[in-house]
């Protein structure tokens, strides 16, 4: 069945042509209220994005996610492979809550929040049109033979998108490998690092290559994001739309003439002007409806709100609303889709919450050590080997720590030394041997309750098993 003519731009991408090739976006210069609300909120977000990974709260670093040695911080809390269940309920409750804000506000993220639009409008963008020009002069020099003015103005824009690319690539590096390190790398000699200065280089390309060249296509061919509204939107989402009724009406769009009637005439309020299509930073047009590529930037309205005020009509053709607000004028409703996305989100933020304070800054582990078997000592008491670690999740070493039996008489004896410090942020690891007099075995194997005390203060708690003599069954 052969796609309608109003419905031929869902067969392909608005990046791509008629043969199939990469059509380059030079969107007009967008100005207006929203777009004056989105450079506040993303110089806020640039400001915490760049220094971030430099901030210290009690000493840890405020977000640090550093993969190779396992050690994680979120908001200055730190995280161990052993608190990995904490990061996936964060995980869980960040996807539900991009679930739940996707279906009642749409693709808000990507326009307001998200690092790709963030920097290529905020930052590379403004560049270009500081360089190039406006969206006229862009084309115009796209198509200018490769003379002086041309080489200058790209040499010196690909210089300066080179140079921020570095700078993100550093501040990124910074995330993953911890601030303090980033800053002894830099004062130091690039050759007593050269891995770390290979991969910084890797990410510097990668940037410059996303920003520079493939910049849209980021949000429309990498990012699933976009997909995956088309499952969660409904006619209830709040999301950037045209209305069409007020548009269109009976007789369509049409080019504004002085001094018409246009309610007269029957007459759309939209004026045909293509403003909308040439602000869009991912080139659509807002008026066929939402698009996978629309990322909610603000763009479209502000700009069609500024011809409207021109032509002496009301603004608003394009703003957020809802399908069945444009159609049917019903305002917003908290259906049961969305209870059901607020209560699972409560739920689990809550379960977090919990999680948390129950967490404790010291984890121990005591096992026994494979292979061996109990041992008969003097006095009738019989020994059990162990492997033990302890891991110091804040940042002040914790001193004078011992193991203390609670469940059962016995003693606990260390192999190299009675106590031990646990550096800040360190592992503590030993052997230790647990000795308990045969008359207080009454079963082959027994559950202990070991304590672990700092200063003669008990911090936590462990378990683990002892063997005895299958005779004190």
């Amino acid at each position: 069945m052969e796609t309608p003519e109003n419905e031929k731009f869902r067969d392909s991408i608005g990046t791509i042509n008629k043969e199939g090739k990469r059509s380059w976006v030079y969107p007009k210069k967008p100005s207006g209220k929203f777009y004056q609300y989105r450079t506040w909120v993303s110089y806020f977000l640039l400001l915490f994005l760049l220094s971030a990974p430099f901030i210290k709260v009690n000493g840890n670093q405020f977000l640090l996610f550093n993969i190779l040695e396992r050690k994680f911080s979120i908001f200055g809390f730190p995280f161990w492979p052993q608190d990995f269940y904490l990061m996936v309920v964060s995980m869980i409750i960040g996807v539900v809550f991009v679930i739940l804000f996707t279906v009642i506000f749409g693709r808000i993220f990507c326009g307001w929040i998200c690092p790709q639009t963030i920097f290529l409008e905020m930052v590379f963008r403004k560049i270009e049109y500081w360089i190039d020009g406006d969206r006229g002069k862009q084309i115009r020099l796209q198509k200018q033979a490769w003379n002086a003015e041309k080489i200058r103005k790209r040499l010196f824009k690909w210089f300066l998108f080179l140079v921020i690319s570095f700078v993100i690539a550093n501040v990124f590096l910074a995330y993953l490998i911890g601030g303090d390190t980033l800053l002894l790398y830099i004062t130091g000699s690039p050759l007593e690092n050269v891995s770390t200065l290979i991969s910084l280089l890797i990410f510097t390309g990668v940037f410059y290559f996303i920003f520079a060249w493939f910049r849209e296509q980021v949000c429309i061919i990498a990012c699933p994001y976009g997909r995956l509204q088309g499952v969660l939107l409904d006619n209830k989402t709040i999301n950037i739309a045209y209305d069409h009724v007020r548009g269109e009406k009976q007789e369509g769009r049409a080019k504004f003439k002085k001094n018409e009637d246009r309610a007269a005439s029957g007459k759309g309020d939209c004026i045909d002007c293509f403003q909308c299509v040439h602000v869009c930073p991912t080139g659509i047009d807002i008026r066929n409806g939402t698009q996978l590529e629309c990322v909610n930037c603000t763009a479209c309205i502000d700009e069609c709100d500024h011809m409207m005020e021109k032509v002496g009509l009301p603004t608003g053709l394009i703003r957020y609303a809802s399908e069945d607000h444009i159609e049917k004028k019903l305002p917003f409703v908290f259906s049961a889709r969305i209870k059901g996305y607020t209560a699972v989100l409560l739920i689990l933020i809550g379960f977090l919450i919990g999680m948390l304070f129950l967490r404790n800054d010291v984890e121990a582990t005591i096992l026994r050590l494979p292979g061996q078997l109990y041992e008969h000592k003097e006095g009738n008491v019989i020994s059990n080997v162990y492997t033990f670690k302890v891991i110091n999740k804040t940042t002040k070493d914790i001193e004078e720590v011992r193991y203390k039996l609670l469940s059962h008489k016995g003693e606990i004896i260390l192999v190299t030394h009675k106590n031990f410090t646990i550096p800040k942020q360190g592992i503590a690891e030993g052997t230790l041997f647990v000795e308990i007099h045969s008359a207080f075995i009454k079963k082959d194997k027994i559950k202990l309750k070991i304590g672990v005390y700092s200063n003669g203060k008990l911090i936590e708690t462990t378990t683990t098993n002892f063997l005895g003599p299958r005779s004190y069954r």
